[in-house]
């Protein structure tokens, strides 16, 4: 079992001095059997009874109802007054017992809570716990509501002061009777009914409710302890003053307090919802569970849709993937068709280029051919147009004599028409 935060307790109590508490614990119980020689008269059994009756008020409406569970209010005056009561019956300061029982709440029946019979043991829930050390001190950090108060704080520093005033008074009133049969009798009796309700509450008795816990409801255990015994109902809904939610669950600290109220003493007395005492859901809450209800369909089916996502992406993947190796196999026989093809087309251009470079050197030869006939031809011409020019020359000498012959002649045929004219 871990302890709370050291850091954030109040070191009022030593281990050493704890061990005195402890041993102090021990001779209370012994100190009982000292009304052997104090006698038991009637009176001091009548101040027993009334004294256990008042401080099992003070336990049940002080250290539980209202400084652990706050469950009605009451003015500073009144707050000091149930503290001082409450701390008569000598269970330690109020801010103390408050501060574990709501570790016990927060934990309950967990092994982190402070008194669990079930998970260790009758005795320990019932007295053990309260002598370890461990639970010594006083968690501030869990009754900060209460811990602003400094009448508060010095009432938890010397708790066992209104013990000890109670116990001189009754010393006063009635002798060694009063104290012990009175005080100490009353004290011990008072503490083990308190802690049955850690203990045989928690063991013993019926369970009306599905708490988290192991609580249980006992009309014996509420007759002792004045409404205490309904302690399923209490972890059912700890915001409760009154403890016994029908008619015949008899809790009389709850009447006292109901008439307090009407005396304008304490105010704000918290009852049970009718929702919480039928054990059906607030309408508020109702629709807040339909709301997350239907927060959590939507989620699932979003879920859901992720899934199928999910699984579409992996078949997408996995078709891509075999896509992939398809497309890459054909591209890399495309690439060896091409590149095959690319070799040929290379080789035919090769041929291609040799052709024509066969056929340019035909060509050549072709032109330089020619070009030795058109040498050949011009030198003909040259040739022949030399030998014509010489013929020609020639006719022309030729018709020149002609001519001359042929004037000659038409000279002479003119002058002798003309003689012949004279004539």
């Amino acid at each position: 079992m871990s302890a709370e935060n050291p850091s954030a307790a109040q070191s009022v109590t030593s281990a050493r001095s704890w061990s005195f508490y402890a041993v102090g614990l021990l001779g209370f119980h012994l100190l009982c059997f000292a009304a052997i020689w104090t006698g038991v008269p009637w009176e001091a059994l009548a101040l027993c009874a009334v004294l256990y009756a008042v401080r099992m008020f003070g336990v049940t409406a002080g250290y539980h109802r209202y400084f652990s569970h706050r469950t009605y209010k009451m003015n500073r005056v009144m707050q000091f007054l149930m503290a001082f009561l409450a701390q008569s019956g000598m269970q330690r300061g109020v801010l103390w017992w408050a501060a574990h029982h709501r570790h016990h709440h927060k934990f309950s029946d967990q092994p982190e809570d402070v008194h669990s019979p079930e998970q260790d043991g009758f005795f320990w829930a019932h007295i053990g716990w309260i002598l370890d050390p461990r639970w010594a001190d006083t968690n501030m950090a869990r009754v900060k509501d209460l811990a602003r108060y400094p009448e508060l704080r010095f009432l938890n520093r010397f708790h066992h002061l209104p013990g000890l005033i109670l116990a001189i008074g009754c010393f006063l009133w009635m002798g060694w009777a009063g104290l012990v049969v009175g005080f100490i009798w009353s004290t011990v009796i008072l503490w083990h009914s308190t802690f049955t309700i850690n203990s045989l509450a928690h063991v013993y008795g019926s369970r009306r409710y599905d708490t988290d816990d192991d609580s249980r409801n006992s009309f014996l255990l509420a007759l002792l302890t004045f409404g205490e015994g309904w302690h399923n109902n209490h972890h059912h809904y700890q915001a409760s003053t009154r403890q016994g939610f029908y008619w015949y669950e008899i809790d009389l600290t709850y009447y006292l307090l109901w008439v307090m109220s009407k005396l304008r003493l304490v105010s704000d007395l918290r009852e049970p919802p009718r929702h919480v005492v039928e054990d059906r859901p607030h309408p508020a809450v109702a629709l807040r569970k339909a709301a997350r209800q239907a927060r959590k369909d939507f989620d699932e089916r979003i879920d859901e849709l992720k899934q199928r996502a999910r699984l579409a992406r992996q078949e997408a993947s996995r078709r891509a993937e075999v896509l992939g190796h398809d497309m890459a196999a054909r591209i890399e026989e495309m690439s060896d068709d091409i590149e095959t093809r690319i070799d040929n087309l290379r080789a035919s251009v090769e041929d291609v280029r040799r052709g024509a470079n066969d056929r340019l050197d035909k060509m050549e030869e072709f032109v330089r051919d020619a070009a030795e006939r058109v040498d050949e031809l011009s030198q003909e011409m040259a040739m022949h147009m030399a030998s014509l020019r010489a013929r020609a020359e020639e006719a022309g000498d030729r018709a020149a004599l002609a001519i001359d012959e042929i004037a000659e002649v038409t000279q002479i045929q003119l002058q002798q028409g003309a003689s012949i004219s004279q004539c």
